[in-house]
Protein backbone atom coordinates (compact mmCIF):
# COMPACT_ATOMS: atom_id res chain seq x y z
CA UNK A 1 0.00 0.00 0.00
CA UNK A 2 1.46 3.41 -0.93
CA UNK A 3 2.71 5.51 1.96
CA UNK A 4 2.76 8.82 0.05
CA UNK A 5 -0.91 8.63 -0.89
CA UNK A 6 -4.05 7.79 1.06
CA UNK A 7 -6.86 6.38 -1.04
CA UNK A 8 -10.12 8.31 -0.67
CA UNK A 9 -13.21 6.32 0.28
CA UNK A 10 -16.24 7.50 -1.65
CA UNK A 11 -19.68 7.16 -0.08
CA UNK A 12 -22.20 4.53 -1.10
CA UNK A 13 -25.70 5.93 -1.71
CA UNK A 14 -28.94 3.96 -1.59
CA UNK A 15 -30.33 3.91 -5.15
CA UNK A 16 -33.72 5.61 -5.60
CA UNK A 17 -34.76 2.79 -7.96
CA UNK A 18 -35.33 0.55 -4.93
CA UNK A 19 -38.33 2.73 -4.03
CA UNK A 20 -40.08 2.59 -7.41
CA UNK A 21 -41.96 -0.24 -9.08
CA UNK A 22 -41.02 0.49 -12.69
CA UNK A 23 -37.65 0.18 -14.37
CA UNK A 24 -35.98 3.55 -14.80
CA UNK A 25 -34.82 4.51 -18.31
CA UNK A 26 -31.46 6.26 -18.78
CA UNK A 27 -29.85 7.53 -21.98
CA UNK A 28 -26.45 6.10 -21.00
CA UNK A 29 -25.18 3.72 -18.32
CA UNK A 30 -21.42 3.39 -17.86
CA UNK A 31 -19.85 0.41 -16.11
CA UNK A 32 -16.53 1.28 -14.49
CA UNK A 33 -15.47 4.49 -12.72
CA UNK A 34 -11.84 4.28 -13.75
CA UNK A 35 -10.15 6.73 -16.15
CA UNK A 36 -12.05 5.52 -19.22
CA UNK A 37 -15.53 5.47 -17.74
CA UNK A 38 -15.16 8.79 -15.96
CA UNK A 39 -13.69 10.54 -19.01
CA UNK A 40 -16.62 9.29 -21.10
CA UNK A 41 -19.14 10.51 -18.53
CA UNK A 42 -17.51 13.96 -18.31
CA UNK A 43 -17.32 14.31 -22.10
CA UNK A 44 -20.97 13.35 -22.51
CA UNK A 45 -22.02 15.72 -19.72
CA UNK A 46 -20.25 18.64 -21.40
CA UNK A 47 -22.24 17.85 -24.55
CA UNK A 48 -25.58 17.71 -22.74
CA UNK A 49 -26.00 13.96 -22.14
CA UNK A 50 -26.84 12.45 -18.73
CA UNK A 51 -25.27 9.20 -17.56
CA UNK A 52 -25.28 6.81 -14.62
CA UNK A 53 -21.82 5.49 -13.73
CA UNK A 54 -21.65 2.20 -11.81
CA UNK A 55 -18.57 0.90 -9.98
CA UNK A 56 -18.34 -2.09 -7.67
CA UNK A 57 -15.57 -0.42 -5.64
CA UNK A 58 -15.49 2.81 -3.64
CA UNK A 59 -12.03 4.24 -4.24
CA UNK A 60 -9.47 4.98 -6.93
CA UNK A 61 -6.78 2.57 -8.09
CA UNK A 62 -4.39 1.09 -5.54
CA UNK A 63 -0.81 1.56 -6.71
CA UNK A 64 0.60 3.90 -9.34
CA UNK A 65 -0.35 1.75 -12.39
CA UNK A 66 -0.45 3.95 -15.52
CA UNK A 67 1.85 6.93 -14.98
CA UNK A 68 2.77 8.42 -18.39
CA UNK A 69 0.26 10.82 -19.92
CA UNK A 70 0.99 12.06 -23.42
CA UNK A 71 0.45 15.48 -24.94
CA UNK A 72 -2.68 14.53 -26.90
CA UNK A 73 -4.24 12.97 -23.79
CA UNK A 74 -3.54 16.14 -21.81
CA UNK A 75 -5.13 18.22 -24.57
CA UNK A 76 -8.26 16.06 -24.42
CA UNK A 77 -8.34 16.32 -20.63
CA UNK A 78 -7.90 20.08 -20.89
CA UNK A 79 -11.07 20.17 -22.99
CA UNK A 80 -12.75 18.12 -20.25
CA UNK A 81 -11.70 20.60 -17.57
CA UNK A 82 -9.36 18.39 -15.57
CA UNK A 83 -5.87 18.81 -17.05
CA UNK A 84 -4.70 21.70 -14.88
CA UNK A 85 -4.46 19.75 -11.58
CA UNK A 86 -2.57 17.04 -13.49
CA UNK A 87 -0.13 19.61 -14.88
CA UNK A 88 0.26 21.16 -11.43
CA UNK A 89 0.98 17.85 -9.70
CA UNK A 90 2.66 15.84 -12.46
CA UNK A 91 6.34 15.61 -13.33
CA UNK A 92 6.89 17.19 -16.75
CA UNK A 93 9.39 15.58 -19.11
CA UNK A 94 10.22 15.38 -22.79
CA UNK A 95 13.80 14.11 -22.78
CA UNK A 96 14.96 10.49 -22.73
CA UNK A 97 18.18 8.49 -22.73
CA UNK A 98 18.95 4.99 -23.98
CA UNK A 99 21.76 2.87 -22.51
CA UNK A 100 23.38 -0.34 -23.69
CA UNK A 101 25.34 -2.25 -21.08
CA UNK A 102 27.46 0.34 -19.21
CA UNK A 103 27.21 3.31 -21.62
CA UNK A 104 24.71 5.83 -22.97
CA UNK A 105 24.23 5.36 -26.73
CA UNK A 106 21.91 8.30 -27.53
CA UNK A 107 19.27 10.69 -26.20
CA UNK A 108 16.07 12.17 -27.67
CA UNK A 109 13.67 15.12 -27.33
CA UNK A 110 9.95 14.46 -27.80
CA UNK A 111 8.83 18.08 -28.27
CA UNK A 112 11.61 20.24 -29.66
CA UNK A 113 9.30 23.14 -30.68
CA UNK A 114 7.77 25.82 -28.43
CA UNK A 115 4.26 27.24 -28.54
CA UNK A 116 2.16 24.46 -26.97
CA UNK A 117 0.03 24.76 -23.84
CA UNK A 118 0.78 21.25 -22.56
CA UNK A 119 4.10 19.36 -22.51
CA UNK A 120 5.10 16.23 -24.42
CA UNK A 121 4.52 14.04 -21.34
CA UNK A 122 3.85 14.19 -17.66
CA UNK A 123 4.33 11.42 -15.13
CA UNK A 124 1.55 11.13 -12.57
CA UNK A 125 0.34 8.18 -10.55
CA UNK A 126 -3.00 6.84 -11.79
CA UNK A 127 -4.66 7.31 -8.41
CA UNK A 128 -4.18 11.09 -8.67
CA UNK A 129 -5.53 11.06 -12.22
CA UNK A 130 -8.64 9.16 -11.15
CA UNK A 131 -9.15 11.44 -8.15
CA UNK A 132 -9.10 14.52 -10.37
CA UNK A 133 -11.62 12.88 -12.72
CA UNK A 134 -13.91 12.10 -9.77
CA UNK A 135 -13.63 15.74 -8.67
CA UNK A 136 -14.55 16.94 -12.15
CA UNK A 137 -17.47 14.51 -12.33
CA UNK A 138 -18.66 15.99 -9.03
CA UNK A 139 -18.72 19.44 -10.62
CA UNK A 140 -21.02 17.98 -13.29
CA UNK A 141 -23.23 16.09 -10.81
CA UNK A 142 -26.41 17.40 -12.43
CA UNK A 143 -25.60 15.19 -15.41
CA UNK A 144 -23.36 12.48 -13.91
CA UNK A 145 -24.91 10.10 -11.37
CA UNK A 146 -21.78 8.42 -9.97
CA UNK A 147 -22.61 5.35 -7.88
CA UNK A 148 -20.03 3.53 -5.77
CA UNK A 149 -20.46 -0.10 -4.56
CA UNK A 150 -23.03 -0.83 -7.30
CA UNK A 151 -22.19 -4.12 -9.01
CA UNK A 152 -23.63 -5.11 -12.39
CA UNK A 153 -24.82 -8.72 -12.17
CA UNK A 154 -26.50 -9.24 -15.54
CA UNK A 155 -26.87 -7.58 -18.94
CA UNK A 156 -29.73 -8.13 -21.38
CA UNK A 157 -28.42 -6.80 -24.70
CA UNK A 158 -31.07 -6.10 -27.36
CA UNK A 159 -30.79 -4.36 -30.75
CA UNK A 160 -32.72 -1.31 -29.51
CA UNK A 161 -31.85 -1.11 -25.80
CA UNK A 162 -30.00 -2.76 -22.91
CA UNK A 163 -31.34 -3.85 -19.53
CA UNK A 164 -28.85 -3.91 -16.65
CA UNK A 165 -29.32 -5.60 -13.26
CA UNK A 166 -27.38 -4.08 -10.35
CA UNK A 167 -26.69 -5.40 -6.84
CA UNK A 168 -26.15 -3.19 -3.79
CA UNK A 169 -26.01 -3.70 -0.04
CA UNK A 170 -29.63 -2.48 0.16
CA UNK A 171 -30.96 -4.73 -2.59
CA UNK A 172 -31.05 -5.20 -6.34
CA UNK A 173 -32.48 -2.95 -9.04
CA UNK A 174 -32.58 -2.64 -12.82
CA UNK A 175 -31.87 0.12 -15.31
CA UNK A 176 -32.99 0.32 -18.92
CA UNK A 177 -30.68 2.35 -21.17
CA UNK A 178 -30.30 3.42 -24.77
CA UNK A 179 -26.57 2.66 -24.64
CA UNK A 180 -24.38 0.75 -22.21
CA UNK A 181 -20.72 1.81 -22.20
CA UNK A 182 -18.38 -0.82 -20.78
CA UNK A 183 -15.12 0.32 -19.16
CA UNK A 184 -14.57 -2.43 -16.59
CA UNK A 185 -10.99 -3.25 -17.51
CA UNK A 186 -8.90 -5.85 -19.29
CA UNK A 187 -10.66 -8.73 -17.52
CA UNK A 188 -14.09 -7.33 -18.35
CA UNK A 189 -16.90 -9.17 -16.60
CA UNK A 190 -19.45 -7.63 -18.97
CA UNK A 191 -17.53 -8.93 -21.97
CA UNK A 192 -17.52 -12.40 -20.38
CA UNK A 193 -21.25 -12.18 -19.59
CA UNK A 194 -21.98 -11.57 -23.27
CA UNK A 195 -19.63 -14.39 -24.32
CA UNK A 196 -17.47 -11.99 -26.34
CA UNK A 197 -13.73 -12.36 -26.82
CA UNK A 198 -10.65 -10.17 -26.75
CA UNK A 199 -8.13 -11.92 -28.97
CA UNK A 200 -4.38 -11.53 -29.19
CA UNK A 201 -1.03 -12.56 -27.83
CA UNK A 202 0.52 -13.15 -24.41
CA UNK A 203 4.29 -12.59 -24.49
CA UNK A 204 6.39 -15.02 -22.52
CA UNK A 205 8.12 -12.68 -20.12
CA UNK A 206 7.53 -11.13 -16.72
CA UNK A 207 8.28 -7.60 -15.60
CA UNK A 208 8.50 -6.21 -12.09
CA UNK A 209 7.24 -2.72 -11.27
CA UNK A 210 8.97 -1.32 -8.20
CA UNK A 211 7.92 2.13 -7.01
CA UNK A 212 10.55 3.42 -4.57
CA UNK A 213 10.70 6.59 -2.49
CA UNK A 214 14.10 8.24 -2.62
CA UNK A 215 15.91 11.51 -3.09
CA UNK A 216 18.10 11.02 -6.12
CA UNK A 217 20.19 13.00 -8.57
CA UNK A 218 18.61 11.39 -11.62
CA UNK A 219 17.19 14.08 -13.93
CA UNK A 220 13.50 14.17 -14.83
CA UNK A 221 13.93 12.02 -17.91
CA UNK A 222 13.03 8.57 -19.24
CA UNK A 223 16.04 6.27 -18.89
CA UNK A 224 16.04 2.84 -20.51
CA UNK A 225 18.83 0.26 -20.18
CA UNK A 226 19.43 -2.77 -22.39
CA UNK A 227 21.58 -5.42 -20.67
CA UNK A 228 22.91 -3.16 -17.89
CA UNK A 229 25.71 -4.41 -15.61
CA UNK A 230 23.42 -4.21 -12.56
CA UNK A 231 20.77 -6.43 -14.23
CA UNK A 232 22.60 -8.41 -16.93
CA UNK A 233 20.85 -9.90 -19.98
CA UNK A 234 17.63 -8.05 -19.14
CA UNK A 235 16.21 -4.52 -19.48
CA UNK A 236 15.36 -1.78 -16.99
CA UNK A 237 13.27 1.41 -17.21
CA UNK A 238 13.42 4.39 -14.84
CA UNK A 239 10.85 7.21 -14.51
CA UNK A 240 10.29 9.91 -11.89
CA UNK A 241 6.84 10.46 -10.36
CA UNK A 242 5.59 13.10 -7.92
CA UNK A 243 6.28 12.82 -4.17
CA UNK A 244 9.88 11.63 -4.74
CA UNK A 245 8.57 8.32 -6.03
CA UNK A 246 10.54 6.61 -8.82
CA UNK A 247 9.14 3.92 -11.09
CA UNK A 248 11.59 1.14 -11.94
CA UNK A 249 10.63 -1.67 -14.33
CA UNK A 250 12.83 -4.79 -14.24
CA UNK A 251 12.59 -7.47 -16.92
CA UNK A 252 12.55 -10.82 -15.09
CA UNK A 253 12.21 -13.53 -17.73
CA UNK A 254 9.46 -16.06 -18.29
CA UNK A 255 10.67 -18.50 -15.62
CA UNK A 256 10.36 -15.98 -12.79
CA UNK A 257 7.82 -16.71 -10.05
CA UNK A 258 5.56 -13.60 -9.84
CA UNK A 259 4.64 -14.14 -6.19
CA UNK A 260 8.25 -14.56 -5.11
CA UNK A 261 9.41 -11.57 -7.15
CA UNK A 262 6.86 -9.27 -5.44
CA UNK A 263 8.38 -9.94 -1.99
CA UNK A 264 10.39 -7.03 -0.62
CA UNK A 265 13.33 -9.24 0.32
CA UNK A 266 13.71 -10.11 -3.38
CA UNK A 267 13.01 -6.64 -4.76
CA UNK A 268 15.41 -4.76 -2.51
CA UNK A 269 18.67 -6.37 -3.80
CA UNK A 270 17.69 -5.58 -7.41
CA UNK A 271 17.04 -1.92 -6.63
CA UNK A 272 20.14 -1.61 -4.47
CA UNK A 273 22.33 -3.03 -7.23
CA UNK A 274 20.95 -0.43 -9.62
CA UNK A 275 21.18 2.60 -7.32
CA UNK A 276 24.34 1.72 -5.41
CA UNK A 277 24.84 0.55 -1.84
CA UNK A 278 24.96 4.10 -0.45
CA UNK A 279 21.48 5.11 -1.69
CA UNK A 280 18.64 4.77 0.82
CA UNK A 281 15.11 4.09 -0.40
CA UNK A 282 11.73 2.80 0.71
CA UNK A 283 9.57 0.42 -1.30
CA UNK A 284 6.25 2.13 -2.07
CA UNK A 285 4.42 -0.41 -4.24
CA UNK A 286 5.25 -3.42 -6.38
CA UNK A 287 3.55 -5.52 -9.02
CA UNK A 288 4.53 -8.19 -11.56
CA UNK A 289 2.93 -8.16 -14.97
CA UNK A 290 3.03 -10.03 -18.28
CA UNK A 291 2.86 -8.35 -21.68
CA UNK A 292 -0.50 -8.78 -23.38
CA UNK A 293 -1.62 -7.36 -26.70
CA UNK A 294 -5.22 -8.15 -27.61
CA UNK A 295 -8.45 -6.57 -28.82
CA UNK A 296 -12.05 -7.34 -29.62
CA UNK A 297 -13.06 -7.90 -33.25
CA UNK A 298 -15.88 -5.38 -32.80
CA UNK A 299 -16.15 -2.80 -30.01
CA UNK A 300 -19.94 -2.57 -30.44
CA UNK A 301 -22.44 -5.35 -29.67
CA UNK A 302 -26.03 -4.23 -30.28
CA UNK A 303 -26.09 -1.10 -28.08
CA UNK A 304 -23.27 -2.18 -25.78
CA UNK A 305 -20.06 -0.26 -26.51
CA UNK A 306 -16.69 -1.38 -25.14
CA UNK A 307 -13.96 1.14 -24.29
CA UNK A 308 -10.42 1.18 -22.91
CA UNK A 309 -8.81 -2.06 -21.72
CA UNK A 310 -12.16 -3.85 -22.00
CA UNK A 311 -11.92 -3.32 -25.79
CA UNK A 312 -8.16 -3.36 -26.38
CA UNK A 313 -5.09 -4.05 -24.25
CA UNK A 314 -1.40 -3.38 -24.89
CA UNK A 315 1.83 -3.89 -22.97
CA UNK A 316 2.94 -0.94 -20.80
CA UNK A 317 6.09 0.08 -22.69
CA UNK A 318 5.21 3.03 -24.90
CA UNK A 319 2.49 4.40 -22.60
CA UNK A 320 -0.26 3.39 -25.02
CA UNK A 321 -2.83 1.87 -22.64
CA UNK A 322 -4.36 4.80 -20.76
CA UNK A 323 -3.51 7.24 -23.56
CA UNK A 324 -5.23 5.06 -26.15
CA UNK A 325 -8.24 4.67 -23.86
CA UNK A 326 -8.71 8.44 -23.50
CA UNK A 327 -8.48 8.84 -27.28
CA UNK A 328 -11.27 6.25 -27.55
CA UNK A 329 -13.63 8.14 -25.25
CA UNK A 330 -12.75 11.35 -27.12
CA UNK A 331 -13.79 9.63 -30.36
CA UNK A 332 -17.00 8.12 -28.99
CA UNK A 333 -18.60 10.84 -26.88
CA UNK A 334 -19.35 13.45 -29.53
CA UNK A 335 -20.83 10.82 -31.85
CA UNK A 336 -23.02 9.27 -29.17
CA UNK A 337 -24.21 12.71 -28.03
CA UNK A 338 -25.37 13.63 -31.52
CA UNK A 339 -27.07 10.28 -32.10
CA UNK A 340 -28.98 10.65 -28.82
CA UNK A 341 -29.98 14.21 -29.71
CA UNK A 342 -31.25 13.11 -33.12
CA UNK A 343 -28.62 15.18 -34.92
CA UNK A 344 -26.96 12.16 -36.58
CA UNK A 345 -28.01 8.66 -37.66
CA UNK A 346 -27.23 5.69 -35.43
CA UNK A 347 -24.82 4.54 -38.15
CA UNK A 348 -22.42 7.30 -37.03
CA UNK A 349 -21.53 5.13 -34.02
CA UNK A 350 -20.13 2.46 -36.34
CA UNK A 351 -17.32 4.90 -37.15
CA UNK A 352 -16.21 4.70 -33.49
CA UNK A 353 -15.48 1.06 -34.21
CA UNK A 354 -13.84 1.90 -37.57
CA UNK A 355 -11.59 4.66 -36.28
CA UNK A 356 -10.68 3.17 -32.92
CA UNK A 357 -10.00 -0.28 -34.37
CA UNK A 358 -7.39 1.56 -36.43
CA UNK A 359 -6.04 3.22 -33.29
CA UNK A 360 -5.96 -0.05 -31.36
CA UNK A 361 -4.18 -1.86 -34.19
CA UNK A 362 -1.56 0.90 -34.35
CA UNK A 363 -0.99 0.63 -30.60
CA UNK A 364 -0.79 -3.16 -30.68
CA UNK A 365 1.61 -3.11 -33.63
CA UNK A 366 3.92 -0.65 -31.89
CA UNK A 367 3.62 -2.47 -28.58
CA UNK A 368 4.36 -5.84 -30.19
CA UNK A 369 7.40 -4.50 -32.01
CA UNK A 370 8.70 -2.95 -28.79
CA UNK A 371 8.20 -6.22 -26.94
CA UNK A 372 10.01 -8.20 -29.62
CA UNK A 373 12.96 -5.76 -29.51
CA UNK A 374 13.13 -5.55 -25.72
CA UNK A 375 12.74 -9.30 -25.18
CA UNK A 376 14.39 -11.14 -28.10
CA UNK A 377 13.47 -14.82 -28.07
CA UNK A 378 16.13 -16.24 -30.38
CA UNK A 379 19.87 -15.95 -30.92
CA UNK A 380 19.35 -14.19 -34.27
CA UNK A 381 16.90 -11.63 -32.91
CA UNK A 382 19.23 -10.97 -29.96
CA UNK A 383 22.15 -10.47 -32.36
CA UNK A 384 20.07 -8.06 -34.47
CA UNK A 385 19.06 -6.06 -31.40
CA UNK A 386 22.56 -5.80 -29.94
CA UNK A 387 24.10 -4.89 -33.31
CA UNK A 388 21.45 -2.18 -33.78
CA UNK A 389 22.28 -0.76 -30.35
CA UNK A 390 26.00 -0.76 -31.14
CA UNK A 391 25.38 1.12 -34.39
CA UNK A 392 22.97 3.58 -32.73
CA UNK A 393 25.77 4.97 -30.60
CA UNK A 394 27.46 6.37 -33.70
CA UNK A 395 24.89 6.45 -36.54
CA UNK A 396 21.56 8.32 -36.38
CA UNK A 397 19.90 5.99 -38.93
CA UNK A 398 20.19 3.08 -36.49
CA UNK A 399 18.43 5.00 -33.71
CA UNK A 400 15.19 4.77 -35.66
CA UNK A 401 15.46 0.99 -35.36
CA UNK A 402 15.91 0.98 -31.59
CA UNK A 403 12.63 0.25 -29.85
CA UNK A 404 12.41 0.70 -26.10
CA UNK A 405 8.70 1.45 -26.50
CA UNK A 406 7.52 3.81 -29.24
CA UNK A 407 5.91 6.46 -27.06
CA UNK A 408 2.23 7.23 -27.51
CA UNK A 409 1.30 9.44 -30.44
CA UNK A 410 -2.20 10.55 -31.48
CA UNK A 411 -3.91 8.44 -34.09
CA UNK A 412 -4.59 10.02 -37.50
CA UNK A 413 -7.79 8.60 -38.95
CA UNK A 414 -6.56 8.30 -42.52
CA UNK A 415 -9.26 6.79 -44.71
CA UNK A 416 -12.03 7.49 -42.19
CA UNK A 417 -15.53 7.50 -43.75
CA UNK A 418 -16.05 10.86 -42.01
CA UNK A 419 -13.16 12.65 -43.73
CA UNK A 420 -14.03 15.37 -46.21
CA UNK A 421 -11.93 17.23 -48.78
CA UNK A 422 -8.23 17.55 -48.04
CA UNK A 423 -6.99 20.32 -50.33
CA UNK A 424 -3.36 20.19 -51.38
CA UNK A 425 -0.83 22.80 -50.39
CA UNK A 426 -1.42 22.43 -46.65
CA UNK A 427 0.77 20.69 -44.05
CA UNK A 428 0.54 16.90 -44.37
CA UNK A 429 0.41 16.45 -40.61
CA UNK A 430 -2.91 18.36 -40.55
CA UNK A 431 -4.62 16.34 -43.27
CA UNK A 432 -8.23 15.21 -42.62
CA UNK A 433 -8.37 12.71 -39.77
CA UNK A 434 -5.49 14.39 -37.89
CA UNK A 435 -5.77 16.03 -34.47
CA UNK A 436 -5.58 19.82 -34.58
CA UNK A 437 -2.35 21.46 -33.42
CA UNK A 438 -2.18 24.01 -30.65
CA UNK A 439 -0.67 27.49 -30.95
CA UNK A 440 -0.62 30.67 -28.84
CA UNK A 441 -3.26 33.27 -29.75
CA UNK A 442 -4.63 36.56 -28.46
CA UNK A 443 -8.35 36.69 -27.69
CA UNK A 444 -9.99 39.99 -26.71
CA UNK A 445 -6.56 41.33 -25.81
CA UNK A 446 -5.66 38.38 -23.56
CA UNK A 447 -3.20 35.55 -24.11
CA UNK A 448 -4.95 32.29 -24.95
CA UNK A 449 -4.51 28.95 -26.76
CA UNK A 450 -6.03 27.80 -30.02
CA UNK A 451 -7.12 24.35 -28.82
CA UNK A 452 -9.13 25.93 -26.02
CA UNK A 453 -11.35 27.43 -28.76
CA UNK A 454 -11.87 24.05 -30.46
CA UNK A 455 -13.88 21.04 -29.36
CA UNK A 456 -17.35 20.00 -28.14
CA UNK A 457 -18.86 21.29 -31.43
CA UNK A 458 -17.85 21.78 -35.05
CA UNK A 459 -15.61 24.79 -35.66
CA UNK A 460 -14.75 26.42 -38.97
CA UNK A 461 -11.26 27.87 -38.58
CA UNK A 462 -11.19 30.55 -41.27
CA UNK A 463 -8.41 32.89 -42.28
CA UNK A 464 -10.43 36.10 -42.36
CA UNK A 465 -7.61 38.35 -43.53
CA UNK A 466 -9.39 39.12 -46.81
CA UNK A 467 -10.47 42.27 -48.58
CA UNK A 468 -13.74 44.04 -47.79
CA UNK A 469 -15.56 42.93 -50.95
CA UNK A 470 -14.48 39.34 -50.51
CA UNK A 471 -15.48 39.44 -46.83
CA UNK A 472 -18.98 40.72 -47.69
CA UNK A 473 -19.51 37.99 -50.29
CA UNK A 474 -18.21 35.29 -47.93
CA UNK A 475 -20.33 36.62 -45.07
CA UNK A 476 -23.50 36.47 -47.14
CA UNK A 477 -22.59 32.92 -48.16
CA UNK A 478 -21.93 31.70 -44.60
CA UNK A 479 -24.80 33.44 -42.81
CA UNK A 480 -27.47 30.99 -43.93
CA UNK A 481 -25.27 27.99 -43.06
CA UNK A 482 -24.66 29.24 -39.52
CA UNK A 483 -28.37 29.90 -39.07
CA UNK A 484 -29.20 26.33 -40.15
CA UNK A 485 -26.32 24.56 -38.43
CA UNK A 486 -26.47 25.39 -34.71
CA UNK A 487 -23.63 22.92 -34.01
CA UNK A 488 -21.13 25.02 -35.99
CA UNK A 489 -19.05 27.94 -34.70
CA UNK A 490 -16.80 30.29 -36.66
CA UNK A 491 -13.26 31.05 -35.52
CA UNK A 492 -11.71 33.86 -37.54
CA UNK A 493 -7.98 34.48 -37.77
CA UNK A 494 -7.79 38.26 -37.90
CA UNK A 495 -7.60 41.12 -38.46
CA UNK A 496 -10.94 40.54 -40.14
CA UNK A 497 -13.33 42.87 -42.01
CA UNK A 498 -16.49 43.92 -40.18
CA UNK A 499 -18.81 41.84 -42.38
CA UNK A 500 -17.38 38.55 -41.11
CA UNK A 501 -17.26 39.54 -37.46
CA UNK A 502 -21.03 40.16 -37.48
CA UNK A 503 -21.82 36.55 -38.32
CA UNK A 504 -23.53 34.53 -35.57
CA UNK A 505 -21.21 32.61 -33.21
CA UNK A 506 -18.10 34.16 -34.74
CA UNK A 507 -14.98 34.87 -32.67
CA UNK A 508 -11.90 36.71 -33.88
CA UNK A 509 -8.48 35.58 -32.71
CA UNK A 510 -5.09 37.19 -33.26
CA UNK A 511 -2.28 34.95 -34.46
CA UNK A 512 -0.05 36.17 -31.65
CA UNK A 513 3.25 34.66 -32.79
CA UNK A 514 2.35 33.69 -36.35
CA UNK A 515 2.27 30.01 -35.38
CA UNK A 516 -1.38 29.42 -36.33
CA UNK A 517 -0.68 30.49 -39.89
CA UNK A 518 2.61 28.61 -39.97
CA UNK A 519 1.33 25.31 -38.52
CA UNK A 520 -1.90 25.30 -40.53
CA UNK A 521 -0.47 26.74 -43.73
CA UNK A 522 -3.18 29.41 -43.73
CA UNK A 523 -3.71 32.08 -46.34
CA UNK A 524 -6.56 34.55 -46.92
CA UNK A 525 -9.91 32.78 -47.37
CA UNK A 526 -8.58 29.30 -46.53
CA UNK A 527 -10.13 27.23 -43.78
CA UNK A 528 -10.30 24.02 -41.77
CA UNK A 529 -13.39 22.26 -40.42
CA UNK A 530 -12.61 20.79 -36.99
CA UNK A 531 -14.74 18.01 -35.46
CA UNK A 532 -16.00 18.15 -31.86
CA UNK A 533 -13.07 15.91 -30.86
CA UNK A 534 -10.59 18.46 -32.27
CA UNK A 535 -9.75 16.33 -35.32
CA UNK A 536 -9.56 17.91 -38.76
CA UNK A 537 -12.38 16.64 -40.97
CA UNK A 538 -11.91 18.85 -44.08
CA UNK A 539 -9.93 21.82 -45.38
CA UNK A 540 -10.14 24.19 -48.34
CA UNK A 541 -7.96 26.75 -50.07
CA UNK A 542 -11.16 28.79 -50.54
CA UNK A 543 -14.07 28.29 -48.18
CA UNK A 544 -17.67 28.18 -49.41
CA UNK A 545 -20.80 27.63 -47.31
CA UNK A 546 -21.94 24.76 -49.54
CA UNK A 547 -18.64 22.89 -49.10
CA UNK A 548 -18.63 23.43 -45.34
CA UNK A 549 -22.25 22.35 -44.98
CA UNK A 550 -21.61 19.20 -46.99
CA UNK A 551 -18.54 18.41 -44.87
CA UNK A 552 -20.50 18.83 -41.60
CA UNK A 553 -23.25 16.52 -42.90
CA UNK A 554 -20.61 14.04 -44.05
CA UNK A 555 -18.86 14.10 -40.65
CA UNK A 556 -22.23 13.47 -38.99
CA UNK A 557 -22.68 10.33 -41.07
CA UNK A 558 -25.47 11.47 -43.38
CA UNK A 559 -24.06 9.12 -46.04
CA UNK A 560 -23.83 6.06 -43.80
CA UNK A 561 -27.31 4.55 -44.26
CA UNK A 562 -25.82 1.56 -46.05
CA UNK A 563 -23.45 0.92 -43.17
CA UNK A 564 -26.34 1.24 -40.71
CA UNK A 565 -28.43 -1.32 -42.59
CA UNK A 566 -25.43 -3.67 -42.66
CA UNK A 567 -25.10 -3.42 -38.89
CA UNK A 568 -28.83 -4.06 -38.44
CA UNK A 569 -28.58 -7.17 -40.61
CA UNK A 570 -25.68 -8.42 -38.50
CA UNK A 571 -27.53 -7.81 -35.23
CA UNK A 572 -30.66 -9.53 -36.54
CA UNK A 573 -28.70 -12.78 -36.70
CA UNK A 574 -28.88 -12.91 -32.90
CA UNK A 575 -32.57 -13.72 -32.15
CA UNK A 576 -33.90 -11.88 -29.12
CA UNK A 577 -30.62 -10.15 -28.39
CA UNK A 578 -28.21 -11.51 -25.79
CA UNK A 579 -28.90 -12.09 -22.10
CA UNK A 580 -26.20 -12.87 -19.61
CA UNK A 581 -25.74 -13.00 -15.84
CA UNK A 582 -22.77 -13.02 -13.54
Amino acid sequence: MPTTYKNPVYPYRRPPELDRADVRHCPVVIVGAGPTGLAAAIDLAQQGIDSVVLDDNNTVSVGSRAICFAKRTLEILDRLGCAQPMLDKGVTWQHGRVFFQEREIYDFDLLPEDGHRVPAFINLQQYYFEEYLVDRAGELAERIDLRWKHKVTSVDSQPDRTLVAVATEDGDYRLNCDYLLVADGANSKIRDMLHLESKGQVFQDHFLIADVIMKADFPTERWFWFDPPFHPNQSVLLHKQPDNVWRIDFQLGWDADPEEEKKEENIRPRVQAMLGEEVEFELEWASVYTFRCRMMDDFIHNRVVFMGDAAHQVSPFGARGANGAIQSTDNLAWKLARVLKGQAPEALLATYNTERQQGAKENILNSTRATDFITPKSRISRLFRDTTLELAEHYPFARRLVNSGRLSLPCRYDGSPLNGPGAEGFPRELRPGSPAKDAPIRLAGEDAWLLNRLGDRFVLLLDGRVGTAEAEALSADLEGLLDRQADLDLLLVGPTPHALTQLPRSVVIEDAEGLVGERYGLRAGAGYLIRPDQHVTARWAEVTAEAVGDAVDHALGAHLDTLRESRRDTNSNTPGGHHATA
